[in-house]
């Protein structure tokens, strides 16, 4: 893979972060450039107003030169530099995925990026967890169990990586859980924090990452989440500090993976903990550059495999994204790549198939199914909808046509209707009634009169209006008569929809196990209402499981009692102060986001009525709250 330097010059990589203020970035970034380009360093800086987070490769005298010319600014006092000796890469295929064939300088928002979503309250790095040296992680995991550590519940080591890099390498120790998110991206882990907060909390949590980096917004993400999170530690230096400091890999299994041309880093344990997508066999070289087909995730693929040819692997995340519905995926892309092949390998069709052993008989796409493949990258969310009140399926679905429509390529929408039927209701106009009743509406448009407006039975053309909750009066009501309205709408009418409710969630129960599962839950006004008490049922309810909800002009409802604040990533979108929307207030739609936990809420405000907004700046945002999720 890799060979001596020219001339038998030792060459070297080098990591190091820092968080702290730069008051001018611009002239940091041209500090940078200048002096590795001086040095002949190549690999990746990124500088933000926050810090600055570098890995770059090159002669080891010139990686030296390069820490005493940073070390010059009292910016830096203190930093953990991080330099390994090795050999200069051989593979350029290899150095150019990792980035070590130019150097890139870049200026950013943030170091690492925790959310894809902008997070209520900006976490501050003062309150990120506390620090432990590789000696003192070992000894704490060394000591878990005993007397000394009788102040917590317990003791969870917490991988901050991603699964890529988790399948070769992870802390394990017997008298410790090790807690692997298995996570696609760094983005996706506060996700899952909140959805496995009970495992966290009340335990000493020990975190760890590759250089230590990830560690530090993801442990202050988890001190937000309030009692039973205080006891959250680092492991400083990250792994690369631990294995120097622990040869034989101490409480480290396997490899640390690298984002260098390195690869992998290991011990002097060679023990295998990866294992091949394809047959099981332990191995955990990534040198191949094997890829997943739908989301470009690296997979092992052991040499034995790699004998039968090229082919299209699916990573283990693809395989499940569908919560284990393995064989719904395996039919949806099977039939996609089977179009594609040659006849001859088309009426092959294994009966044994399965997405890793199908894989042998698949040619390399180049070329074939191009958007469709991109297209699914990452599996489309399922969002379920509810309604407002007096509303329907179809009807709601046709106010989100345009909504749908701009995110196709991120979610599926189902729609369903509340099982609360109401009554027609028609609004007269005072020219409208004479002293005999009112005029209502005729199948063909036109008007009808009627002695009694009861006697009025709704048109086919007329679509059922339904609810969620509703009132006393209306509870047991089965007519599908018209009825006139006897008084004014009132806005305010949502404050006494107190009825209903067990009915409403027995069915969406019903509706989960029937036409689940479901990523998400999204609810328009008392839709709203109602899906915040799915949120905070889920955690108590085996049969109600999803990630998030999207909640648009939603209240808090008297029919529900919530206690405490609700676990559930939420974006909560509703009118702002300069709004039109007359029927829920902003400080209705307020109160409810304030009853979920702010570390993962998001509240996005518009200058619309009582509606979902589709403009370019709402949408963008909400994107970005959904991609967290896929």
């Amino acid at each position: 893979m890799e060979e001596q330097g020219g001339g038998g010059e030792e060459h070297g990589v080098l990591l190091y972060y820092r968080y702290v203020t730069i008051p001018d970035v611009p002239s940091m970034a041209l500090f940078f450039r200048a002096n590795c380009e001086s040095l002949g360093l190549l690999g990746r800086v990124r500088i933000s107003p926050s810090g600055v987070n570098v890995t770059v490769g090159g002669k080891m005298t010139s990686l030296k030169q390069h820490i005493a010319a940073v070390e010059s600014y009292s910016l830096f006092e203190g930093t953990d530099f991080k330099l390994a000796s090795c050999r200069r890469p051989s593979d350029d295929r290899v150095a150019t995925e990792c980035g070590f064939t130019t150097l890139s300088v870049r200026v950013v928002k943030e170091l690492v990026t925790l959310c894809s979503h902008p997070l209520p309250r900006p976490l501050s790095i003062s309150n990120a967890g506390e620090h432990l040296s590789a000696a003192e992680f070992h000894s704490v995991i060394q000591n878990a169990g005993t007397k000394d550590s009788k102040f917590y519940k317990g003791h969870v080591l917490l991988d901050a990586r991603n699964i890529y890099e988790t399948r070769i390498g992870k802390f394990q120790a017997a008298e410790v859980d090790t807690l692997d998110p298995g996570i696609r991206q760094y983005s996706d882990l506060p996700a899952w924090i909140d959805a496995h907060s009970d495992k966290l909390q009340g335990n000493c949590i020990l975190m760890y990452c590759t250089g230590g980096i990830r560690c530090e917004m993801a442990s202050a993400y988890l001190k937000t989440k309030g009692s039973g999170f205080e006891n959250v530690y680092q492991l400083s230096g990250g792994i690369q500090r631990y294995l120097e400091q622990f040869p034989d890999g101490g409480f480290f299994k396997g490899k640390n993976f690298v984002f260098d041309h390195r690869i992998s880093v290991g011990s002097s344990d060679t023990d295998v903990i990866g294992s091949c997508l394809l047959c099981g066999a332990l191995f955990d070289d990534y040198s191949s550059r094997h890829r997943c087909h739908l989301c470009r995730m690296l997979v092992l693929v052991c040499e034995n495999c790699q004998k039968n040819g090229s082919a299209i692997y699916i990573c283990e995340l693809c395989q499940t994204s569908r919560k284990g519905n393995v064989s719904t995926c395996l039919q949806e892309n099977t039939t996609l790549l089977m179009e594609s092949m040659p006849e001859e390998l088309q009426e092959m069709k294994p009966e044994s198939a399965t997405f890793c052993g199908l894989t042998k008989y698949l040619p390399e796409p180049s070329g074939l199914c191009g958007e469709s493949l991109d297209s699914m990258a990452r599996q489309k969310l399922r969002i379920l909808c509810l309604h407002g009140f007096r509303q329907n399926a179809s009807g709601f679905k046709g106010r989100l046509g345009s909504f749908m429509k701009k995110l196709k390529h991120l979610a599926e929408f189902v729609f369903v209707d509340a099982p609360h039927g109401l009554p027609f209701i028609v609004q007269p106009h005072p020219t409208q009634l004479n002293g005999e009743g009112a005029q209502f509406p005729a199948e063909n448009g036109a008007a009808a009169s009627s002695s009694s407006p009861l006697a009025y039975s709704f048109q086919s053309t007329a679509s059922r209006r339904y609810a969620w909750l509703v009132t006393k009066k209306q509870e047991n009501l089965t007519s599908t008569e018209w009825e006139v309205a006897n008084e004014p709408f009132d806005p305010s009418q949502y404050q006494k929809q107190t009825e209903g409710w067990e009915k409403s969630y027995n069915f969406l129960k019903k509706t989960f196990s029937q036409m689940g599962p479901f990523d998400g839950v999204m609810g328009f006004s008392q839709g709203a209402s109602m899906a915040a008490t799915l949120c905070a049922r889920r955690a108590h309810d085996v049969d109600i499981d999803f990630k998030f909800a999207i909640l648009c002009s939603g209240f808090c409802t008297p029919a529900f009692v919530f206690k405490g604040l609700i676990e559930c990533p939420s974006l909560h979108i509703f009118g702002g102060t300069v709004s039109k929307d007359k029927q829920i207030s902003r400080d209705a739609s307020f109160k409810l986001a304030n009853l979920f936990n702010p570390a993962c809420t998001v509240v996005l405000e518009h200058n619309s009525g009582h509606i979902v907004p589709t403009e370019a700046a709402y949408i963008s945002q909400i994107k970005n709250f959904l991609q967290r999720f896929q």
